[in-house]
């Protein structure tokens, strides 16, 4: 479906209005999207998926992601939540997993950013180098 500049515009301006001290916060964007679907503006349902894939992206962004081969320890966590909140901000949420196949080192994924410093890594560009 094809989306018209003001719809994207409108959703655009929704978005903003959702945000608190710069954080989206959930229960603005309950009522905003509400208050559209009973009014029915205008392209409303462009307006409602242009803002739904704008909240998607938000919450992309505010999402950490970080695997290693083992448990981290709490230092080690604590330092990755600093710098991370250095980079990206305040409420950053921050999943932390384990994954063997990394080999050893650390992947951290935020939104589309995505910071490799795993073996597994290296080792598949010195592959492709070859």
């Amino acid at each position: 479906m094809k989306i018209s500049k003001q719809a994207r515009r409108d959703a655009k301006q929704l978005f903003q209005s959702c945000k608190v001290n710069g954080l989206l916060d959930e229960g603005k964007v309950r009522q905003v999207v509400q208050t559209v679907v009973l009014r029915k503006p205008r392209a409303y349902v462009g307006i409602l998926s242009h803002l739904q894939r704008l909240v998607k992206l938000d919450l992309e962004r505010r999402t950490a992601r970080i695997e290693s081969v083992a448990q981290l320890t709490g230092s080690m966590e604590g330092a990755l939540r600093e710098g991370l909140a250095r980079k990206y901000g305040s409420g950053l949420n921050i999943a932390f997993g384990q994954n063997p196949a990394l080999l050893g080192g650390v992947r951290i994924k935020v939104g589309s950013d995505l910071y490799d410093g795993s073996i597994q890594a290296r080792l598949n560009a010195l592959a492709e180098s070859f």
